[in-house]
């Protein structure tokens, strides 16, 4: 027996521009999409047309302010093949907000507060 990681969710206030960030910052496709018969929400998966990983986004109709996440810490990694270019593209959109150079990494926040770990192709070990 094993289990085989397909996806994971997220919620967000603003649909497309959401979308839009992920596609903008990590170049993130729609994969396909899920709309509630009644409109009381929408699921949208977004993938990196690479693997298998997928992220839901979740819209909820009813959500009248955006999420509180608090003291939430969860993020999710991104390895990407051009760092400095990358580095570029998110200070232009200013949404880098941590960097750790001694690590070599730096974090983005997409439109609803999540981080977003992005780091250098190199040994996996680290």
């Amino acid at each position: 027996m094993k289990a085989r990681f397909i996806h994971t969710n997220i919620n967000v206030f603003d649909l497309e521009k959401s979308i839009k960030f992920y596609d903008e910052a990590l170049g993130l496709k729609e994969k396909r999409r899920y709309e509630h018969p009644e409109g009381n929400f929408v699921l949208v998966y977004l993938t990196d047309e690479t693997s298998d990983m997928e992220i839901e986004l979740t819209w909820l109709r009813d959500r009248e302010k955006p999420y509180n996440l608090g003291d939430n810490e969860i993020h999710l990694a991104f390895r990407v093949d051009d760092f400095e270019g990358f580095y570029k593209r998110h200070n232009a959109m200013e949404c880098i907000c941590y960097e750790n150079i001694e690590m070599g990494l730096y974090f983005i926040n997409d439109p609803d507060g999540y981080w977003l770990e992005v780091v250098p192709v190199r040994d996996v070990t680290q």
